[in-house]
């Protein structure tokens, strides 16, 4: 059985970026990484909010960067799926994969969270090409352009009212004839000369050739069938977090999200959770990036003090 100090689950921003920092503080560290190392940035076409890259940079690069930084610090990746995370009675815990069962003294948790797609033909093609599911990465790429936000909730019109900055007009894409966000939200959003609704309407297919040119809407009371030429379609139909594995081990909030403190620690001692699998995370590779610097010092913290 391998046994390391720190067992990281992910291999996305937060997780190298604490792989990072654990190599550094000279402490044996493996990652687990089950599908691309980088996570969600891996697709994204140019990433323009990343500190230090003033021209952009394409996200497969970055994280292909962040992982020969964590290699050159000593971490070892395992391209494997967790499939169980127990804590033994000497506090150690088990990370058990299809083919091998590793210890470690101290895990992260940085396994992200999956966004709820539409499952419409087109929106696979177009990521990173038009279709995106974060407005705040992405909206900027459309100045001047028309552009679809699908979603009736808080995440939806917020976005969407970011995405006013830059855009020529926002048509807001609900399957409801009215939305599910917050008052003062929905307010804003009638009264921003920007924002258009399509009520009772879902999006039947996403259509361009090197991206995305159109959106096929359907009106579910009348069902007829219209195209709209946009630029960009942004999702916000919620996301589910990776948290299966902290599901009897630690306190998850009713979106299943893990409950941590400031230091990024469960309750359970030598447990700690990055990015966006916790409550209340902004959902941004650089915040991501910093859950996962506290997250290694935290638990560098915690291996010290077990001498």
């Amino acid at each position: 059985m391998d046994r390391y100090d720190i067992a990281i689950i992910g291999g996305g921003g937060a997780g190298l970026t604490a792989a990072v920092y654990a190599g550094r503080a000279m402490r044996s560290t493996v990652v687990f990484e089950g599908n691309v190392t980088g996570g969600q940035i891996a697709t994204t076409d140019v990433v323009e909010n990343f500190p230090g890259f003033p021209e952009g940079i394409n996200g497969f690069d970055l994280a292909q960067n962040m992982l020969r930084q964590a290699e050159k610090f000593g971490a070892t990746v395992e391209y494997s799926r967790v499939e169980r995370l127990d804590r033994a009675g000497d506090g150690t815990f088990a990370v058990a994969t299809e083919a091998a069962v590793y210890r470690a003294r101290a895990v992260i948790v940085a396994a992200g969270a999956d966004y709820n797609k539409l499952g419409v033909p087109g929106e696979d093609e177009f990521i990173g090409r038009g279709v995106s599911y974060c407005a705040t990465c992405d909206a900027a790429f459309f100045t001047g352009q028309d552009v679809v936000v699908v979603g009736g909730g808080d995440a939806a019109v917020e976005e969407a009212l970011f995405t006013t900055r830059y855009a020529k007009t926002v048509t807001i894409v609900h399957r409801r004839d009215t939305l599910r966000a917050s008052g003062i939200l929905q307010e804003r959003a009638r009264a921003n000369e920007k924002i258009r609704f399509a009520w009772d309407t879902v999006v039947e297919r996403i259509e361009g050739a090197d991206a995305v040119e159109r959106a096929v809407l359907r009106n579910l009371k009348t069902g007829t069938v219209s195209v709209m030429p946009v630029s960009a379609v942004f999702v916000f139909i919620g996301q589910v977090p990776n948290s299966h594995l902290l599901k009897g081990l630690a306190d998850l909030d009713a979106g299943g999200h893990a409950i941590v403190d400031l230091q990024m620690a469960t309750t359970v001692p030598g447990l700690f959770v990055a990015g966006d699998v916790r409550t209340k995370a902004a959902r941004q590779l650089i915040s991501a990036a910093g859950d996962g610097a506290t997250a290694a010092i935290s638990a560098e913290h915690y291996l010290a003090s077990l001498g």
